[in-house]
């Protein structure tokens, strides 16, 4: 049987079992109703629905992007369809508690699964991811009251969720919302303002949709101590099902590049085209503590954040995957030392430059997607390791990879989508070969959920140094037993490298916080989340090797040969930027917004 173009199930068989070793999770209260047949089935399950009901519309889909008729939401009638197959797999509320319906499965299981459906459609699949991450938000922060009438018909498929942040003239700088919210005499809220880029903010494929909306209550502090965070459904819950319109109006569509199968909105809260209760005003009620919502809305945005690196991978990865496909059934040119014109032609795959861009790509991405459910993994030991230090352990290890894990695959991944293109040299610039969309598509993730640059000052401003660089000891802890496991191996070389390079991430950050001045400090924060992105990644292909041990065949040549390209091309270009942010260069800093 021909191997998967979406995504490769023998890798994932590798991450999961034979170096995250998952099964052990199944000692635990929480999913001791598994074993691995149950978590191998349902990676399968994902993998059928994605490829046979997620994959054939990604094109339709992206030719025919959203617009509106009449007021409403239309696409093309193959998203819905495949979101009902979703919905009634219960795939929909993998990581849910058993008592609303859901799997109680692990987290990294559930990536792995999800994988599946950004690769196949990353468009379709976002619909019930945020919906997911709204449902976790919900459990975590929401009322009793709230769970029941929110999450279970969101775990059942018929409800869709999303997060309205930004607006539109204060994008990510969420200090500056003016959206409001009144106080009512029933406890209620009525909300009023403008929320722009509001992903899935508007459609027909469900009977409701959940907003979760940050807005400030009047009189509260000032910037984002003022932040509450409000649940605002489009229809009010009348029992269980929907009764009245809110007061949420669809105010257009962004046409995007890519990802154009996901509805990207502008959205009005209470401009009185609807009136609730017989007044304008959307209604919505607080979840959690007031002045609190910026604190509560993280804990979606995290987890939005680690599944935006993940589907930049996925979308990475199915680049790769028909990149490689191509290379080895394309034929042109012949080896340098063939002189014989008369010769056949040899398949592209054959040259050493396409064999560089190949391994360049397959570093990438599955480096991506070990750092995306090794994440995972942090979040399943962050809820259920055994003792208390376990699971501050974890907390703290995910605090200082998220940053890292949304936007080192946002930026590789991407890498590898451009050489897809490039692998299929002038075919890839057409739309006879899918991987252009796969890069228009992936473009869209260096942007959202924060962008690259918001990661790097949230890595060096705050993940590095909170508790005073607990997050980076540990991290440099959790490194240094990899690469002590190396020692006396083939690989104790690259253990040299990332003990080398760990060390002088400790020792440049150590510089830059010595500056006394925060502006020169994180004047090029990117460029150190860059360099320990790189780190990080290293030592991930550092314990995929390991792992692989003795193994034989193909598939363990393949991951020994990309460890290596990674420990020679990749990881020494962590040096050069680490000597520049230890020089505490200034020149972004002191270039002048005239001189340009």
């Amino acid at each position: 049987m021909r191997a998967s173009l979406v995504l490769s199930r023998r890798d994932l068989d590798f991450l999961l079992h034979e170096w995250l070793q998952v099964e052990q999770l199944t000692q635990r209260e929480r999913f001791a109703g598994h074993d691995r047949a149950t978590f191998d089935a349902v990676v399968d399950l994902a993998a059928e629905i994605a490829v046979e009901h997620f994959a054939p519309h990604n094109r339709l889909a992206d030719e025919n992007e959203p617009h509106v008729v009449d007021g409403k939401v239309v696409l093309v009638p193959e998203v819905a369809a495949a979101l009902k197959v979703f919905g009634e797999a219960g795939l929909a509320a993998g990581t849910l508690p058993e008592e609303l319906g859901g799997m109680q499965l692990p987290q990294v299981v559930s990536k792995a699964a999800t994988a599946w459906f950004q690769a196949a459609n990353v468009g379709s699949s976002a619909y019930p991811f945020l919906t997911m991450a709204n449902a976790h938000l919900l459990l975590a922060h929401g009322s009793p009251e709230q769970v029941e009438t929110y999450v279970r018909p969101m775990a059942e498929g018929r409800w869709f969720g999303t997060m309205a942040l930004s607006e539109p003239q204060a994008g990510s700088s969420l200090a500056d919302i003016t959206t409001r919210a009144e106080r009512c005499e029933d406890g209620s809220f009525r909300l009023t303002g403008t929320k722009m880029w509001i992903s899935g903010g508007d459609h027909e494929l469900s009977e409701n949709i959940v907003h979760l909306v940050l807005a400030k209550v009047p009189g509260g502090p000032a910037g984002v101590k003022g932040i509450s965070l409000f649940v605002v459904p489009k229809f009010l819950p009348e029992g269980e099902g929907i009764g009245e319109r809110n007061d949420v109006v669809l105010a257009g569509l962004n046409h995007k590049m890519g990802y154009r199968g996901t509805t990207n909105t502008l959205l009005n809260f209470g401009e009185g085209v609807h009136t609730p209760g017989g007044r304008p005003g959307a209604v919505g009620w607080l979840v959690g503590e007031e002045n609190r919502g910026l604190a509560a809305m993280f804990h979606m945005m995290n987890e939005a954040r680690v599944g935006v690196g993940l589907g930049a991978t996925a979308l990475g990865y199915t680049g790769y995957l028909h990149a490689l496909d191509y290379a080895r059934t394309r034929t042109q040119g012949r080896p340098p030392a063939g002189k014989d014109p008369s010769a056949s032609p040899v398949p592209i795959i054959e040259h050493s430059d396409v064999k560089r861009m190949l391994l360049a790509a397959k570093s990438y991405v599955e480096g991506g997607l070990a750092l995306g459910l090794y994440c995972a993994k942090l979040v399943d030991e962050e809820q259920t390791a055994p003792t208390p230090d376990e699971r501050a352990a974890a907390h703290t290890l995910l605090e200082v990879l998220t940053p890292i894990a949304k936007s080192w695959p946002s930026q590789w991944g991407l890498a590898a989508n451009d050489l897809a293109i490039q692998v299929h040299g002038g075919y890839g610039y057409t739309r006879d070969f899918p991987v252009e969309q796969f890069y228009r598509d992936n473009r869209l993730n260096p942007i959202h959920e924060g962008t690259v640059g918001i990661q790097g000052l949230d890595l060096l401003g705050r993940k590095v140094v909170a508790g005073g660089g607990e997050g980076l000891r540990l991290l440099a802890t959790t490194i240094g037993a990899t690469t002590a496991r190396a020692a006396g191996t083939e690989w104790a070389s690259f253990a040299e490298d990332v003990d080398a390079a760990v060390a002088r991430v400790g020792e440049v950050t150590a510089t830059l916080w010595s500056a006394g001045d925060p502006d020169a400090t994180l004047a090029n924060a990117t460029v150190y989340l860059e360099a320990v992105g790189h780190v990080v990644v290293a030592w991930l292909w550092l314990e995929q090797v390991l792992a692989a041990g003795d193994g034989t065949g193909d598939f363990y040549a393949g991951k020994r040969a990309a460890a290596r390209y990674f420990q020679r091309y990749e990881l020494p270009r962590v040096g050069p930027q680490l000597d520049l942010l230890a020089s505490l260069d200034r020149t972004t800093l002191d270039t002048q917004p005239e001189w340009f």
